[in-house]
């Protein structure tokens, strides 16, 4: 078993390998000018969000690359609606392909994509009863690392279908807000824009002071 287990890793490894030298040249390419590839799926018509979600997808794999611009690109291209579904459901289908792979083979290849330090810095999901509350208001809130959290929640006990839900539900709010703020700007509606911005900006602060702080609890408590 342990034979297929290696051979089951080494071909996941070159799969998202693959993955990430198809798609991670349009995801840099979207990065440094997002006004051509907007232009470049608009033209691809319905299969526009197809590309756009695998974009969305292996964003969340690589967990390096920051998910704001998809979302205020996704409201700017179909609407706050179809916009937040579109990314919603890209993320957090990321997000469970990333808990899966983590879940079968452990730490090992969560480093393949972070370090062990920044593994053990996400304190609050190891022995709090309260971890799993508390991931969902990180999922809710922006600021958060939530594709690094996306590789450490695949290290704890947490069930499959709890986590299919966190990220579902969780991520709606942040992507809506985002997509509202990117449809106003494509629409021109600068005030409404500014308004969301600003509003996501305290949410933002807001969310990585609740992070550090739950987080620095938890050491608290170890150290203790």
């Amino acid at each position: 078993m342990k034979k297929y287990r290696y051979l089951i890793l080494a071909f996941s490894i070159l799969f998202m390998i693959g993955l990430t030298v198809l798609l991670g040249r349009p995801i840099l390419e979207y990065m440094s000018d997002p006004a051509a590839v907007t232009l470049r799926l608009q033209n691809l018509g319905v299969w526009g969000p197809v590309v756009f979600m695998l974009l969305n997808i292996v964003q969340v794999l690589l967990a390096f690359i920051p998910g704001g611009p998809f979302e205020v690109a996704a409201g700017a291209l179909w609407g706050p609606v179809w916009g937040t579904l579109i990314c919603d459901i890209a993320m957090s289908t990321g997000g469970v392909i990333t808990f899966l792979f983590v879940r079968k083979f452990g730490i090992r290849f969560v480093e393949l994509f972070t370090t062990r330090e920044k593994i053990q810095s996400v304190k609050f999901l190891k022995a709090n009863r309260k971890s799993t509350s508390l991931l969902f208001l990180f999922f809710l809130l922006p600021g958060t690392p939530k594709d690094l959290m996306c590789y450490v929640v695949g290290l704890s006990d947490i069930k499959l279908s709890t986590w299919i839900f966190i990220n579902l539900v969780g991520r709606l709010p942040a992507i809506l807000l985002s997509a509202l703020g990117g449809n106003a700007f494509s629409k021109k509606n600068y005030g409404i824009f500014i308004a969301v911005f600003v509003f996501i900006i305290i949410l933002y602060f807001l969310g990585t002071f609740l992070y550090k702080k739950f987080n620095k609890e938890e050491e608290t408590i170890k150290e203790s």
